[in-house]
């Protein structure tokens, strides 16, 4: 659904393409509840000559909401909303020193009149899921896609318990281990 129409509604950008993959789940959410979007790596702390034109013409190209994911010291996210005046949701990163707590920190302690919405470390499904919503609260259409989308979630719940209730625990796990 990357630029369908021709105006993406939400920006998704990261620092690194080694981000791409926790990325990819909220553009798949996005993907799914039909919400154009447009896709960027750039580096705040490398190239921010190209990150600055980014966050400031993000307003112009029709994003509502941007999805910002980095790692570390997690820059990105907040000098997005320090320049996007419109909804910004920070993706912390999973980090090999730390576990992504430092991205985590970074991102969630933003100073007053900043905010960035902090999903879980690692959170792009959660971040596109945000993004929706936001969206939703002035498009009836979204809205509805979202209540339909929560009621497949409580369905497979529903699936899985009357399984295990079938089942019961020692089959269930046995199952999940073969794959």
């Amino acid at each position: 659904m990357e630029r369908t129409d021709g105006m993406p509604r939400v920006g998704i950008v990261m620092g690194s393409d080694s981000d791409m993959p926790v990325m990819a789940k909220a553009a798949d959410i996005l993907e799914e509840l039909g919400i154009p979007y447009e896709m960027a790596i750039i580096s705040a702390h490398r190239e921010p000559d190209v990150f600055f034109e980014y966050a400031k013409k993000a307003e112009e190209k029709g994003f509502k909401v941007i999805i910002a994911g980095a790692g570390m010291a997690a820059h990105l996210p907040g000098m997005c909303a320090a320049i996007f005046p419109m909804p910004v949701i920070g993706i912390p990163m999973h980090t090999t020193s730390l576990g992504g707590r430092d991205s985590l920190y970074s991102i969630v302690q933003m100073p007053s009149g900043i905010p960035v919405a902090t999903v879980a470390i690692n959170g792009g499904a959660n971040a596109g899921l945000l993004a929706a919503k936001i969206l939703a609260t002035s498009d009836p259409e979204l809205l509805e896609k979202l209540k339909h989308y929560s009621a497949k979630l409580k369905e497979q719940v529903e699936q899985k318990d009357a399984r295990l209730q079938r089942e019961g625990y020692k089959a269930y796990l046995e199952s999940q281990k073969k794959g």
